[in-house]
């Protein structure tokens, strides 16, 4: 037995380090961690159970008997963060390139299934240069498993991609299918094809950064949720982030001890509030007045910024929000804030997290722009995640919620179980100056002083229709509120929301416009 025993420490140790010091030290000049490291820094300390440490791959001709190093390039096993179980993989670029071939591909399948048979979350540090030229079609196969494991284990355990190195040509497909992708400034790349296939076929010269880079992604793209300047903070970012969601689809959410009275009453959104309708606010300031603490964890922050969305807590327990952001194009739905308030929406949906949403909302962005690029058809992506949505939803319209655009924004219409207003909210149609112009046009032709008459019209009708009171008469608002009182009514209303129950209609699924 001890010479087994010594056997088995020998093959371990050459685990242990099965990339080269040479690989080790480019990985740490180029300011990255080793894979064994990432895990390290990322599960709680002493936690980490590795799987298939000792696997290698099968000798498959090019040269490759040569070198058949333990763990094919891939570190699999399961651990905790902050004591929460999860399972986890790390590419290991220093391990034949951290590409994927037969061995890597069953890894990683293994651990994918243990995650989602046990319910635990998923996630995937990845720094590696994609499928294995030697093992060809092989490797495609293998990526094909994990594709359809991603989408199997989508809404029933979250799945966190980490980007901290390169991810090229079919490797990104299984990251854009996880619910969260975070990328690390300058070091981490993402592309279907690199600069040299780029210029070959279209002749066009841009930068490695320019076209895969993490601020690309995160500001015109739409692919990366979250940006970190290194791989530590993006580390922790991930961890705080795994707070805020439950383990899988079954459970609820992680609930806190509050440190925030949630009798506090937010006097100072009144003074936020602009005295004309046409000047601008940070939705964002009201979001953080409400939440404990202020504490908000926005997602995609540096996309479609005239929509922000992202997690909080009410009293501890854990709130999706999103709202309109005034501050940027005034607030308007577009296709890409559409397309990021359907993908929060529609994972908070599936993770049983309560939904609040801000309103201030004057319409649907117009121009051939977004027509021809399909208004219609990505704007009907928030309308279907919010129609299908089974959590507690609670409208709260602190001024413009004007046409289409409102009913969107979950109004009580489309299944919000709570509205309020706002004494400052306006609900109509449209804004005062456009109606008027449409239902008093032949007046205001025939008129000598036009200006002086739209003018009053303008007024008569803001009084008349462009308030709360009129939604509130008929219920389509539950109440309208001093805006000092909103965290705690939201607070007093969450809890009255935690047991609702929904029963959706048995069907295959539906078919959201995608």
């Amino acid at each position: 037995m001890a010479e087994r025993l010594e056997e088995l420490a020998a093959r371990k140790a050459e685990a242990l380090h099965a990339g080269s010091e040479q690989a080790v030290e480019r990985q740490h000049a180029r300011g990255k961690m080793t894979a064994r490291e990432r895990l390290d820094y990322l599960l709680d300390e002493g936690s980490f159970q590795e799987l298939d440490m000792l696997a290698r791959h099968r000798a498959h001709g090019m040269g490759m008997e040569r070198n058949r190093p333990y763990t094919d390039g891939v570190i699999t096993g399961f651990g905790t963060i902050d004591g929460r179980r999860v399972c986890v993989f790390s590419q290991d670029p220093t391990v034949m390139g951290g590409s994927l071939g037969e061995v890597f591909g069953e890894k990683v399948h293994k651990v994918m299934d243990l995650a989602t048979s046990v319910g635990v979350p998923f996630i995937g540090l990845n720094d590696g240069g994609g499928a294995r030229v030697q093992e060809g079609v092989v490797a495609l196969h293998y990526y094909g498993g994990i594709f359809r494991r991603n989408v199997a284990a989508s809404g029933v355990i979250p799945q966190i991609s980490v980007i901290m190195g390169a991810c090229a040509g079919g490797a990104v497909y299984s990251p854009a299918m996880t619910d969260f992708i975070f990328m690390v400034q300058d070091t981490s790349h993402m592309f279907i094809t690199g600069p040299d296939v780029v210029k070959t076929v279209t002749g066009e010269e841009v930068s490695l950064e320019a076209l895969g880079g993490a601020m690309s992604h995160a500001t015109k793209s739409g692919v990366a949720s979250f940006v970190a300047p290194d791989e530590k903070s993006c580390l922790d970012e991930v961890r705080y982030l795994l707070s805020f969601l439950p383990s899988n689809n079954l459970e609820e959410p992680p609930v806190v001890v509050p440190a925030d009275d949630p009798l506090r009453a937010t006097p100072e959104l009144a003074e936020l509030m602009p005295a004309s309708s046409s000047l601008p606010y940070d939705m964002k300031r009201v979001i953080t007045s409400v939440l404990d603490e202020g504490d908000y964890v926005e997602y995609f922050p540096h996309w479609a910024l005239n929509l922000t969305c992202g997690f909080g807590r009410l009293d501890g327990h854990v709130v999706g929000v999103v709202g309109n952001q005034p501050s940027v194009l005034a607030g308007v739905l577009d296709i890409d804030s559409s397309e990021k308030g359907a993908r929060f929406v529609r994972t908070c949906d599936a993770f049983n997290i309560p939904i609040l949403t801000f309103v201030d909302v004057p319409g649907f962005m117009p121009g051939t722009d977004q027509e021809y690029g399909g208004i219609i058809r990505h704007g009907a992506k928030l309308l279907y995640a919010y129609c299908e949505a089974t959590v507690p939803m609670i409208q709260v319209v602190t001024r413009k919620a004007y046409g289409g655009a409102y009913v969107v924004m979950s109004s009580k219409s489309i299944g919000a179980d709570l509205a309020f207003a706002w004494p400052s909210a306006e609900l109509a149609v449209m804004g005062p100056q456009g109606a008027v112009e449409i239902v008093h046009r032949r007046e205001l032709a025939a008129e000598p002083d036009p200006a002086a008459r739209r003018a009053e019209l303008v007024e008569e009708y803001t009084e008349r229709y462009a308030n709360p009171y009129v939604a509130a008469e008929r219920g389509y608002v539950d109440d309208v509120i001093d805006p000092a009182d909103t965290r705690r009514l939201l607070i007093r209303s969450l809890a009255m929301l935690r047991s609702k129950r929904e029963e959706l209609p048995k069907r295959k699924h539906g078919n959201v416009p995608l």
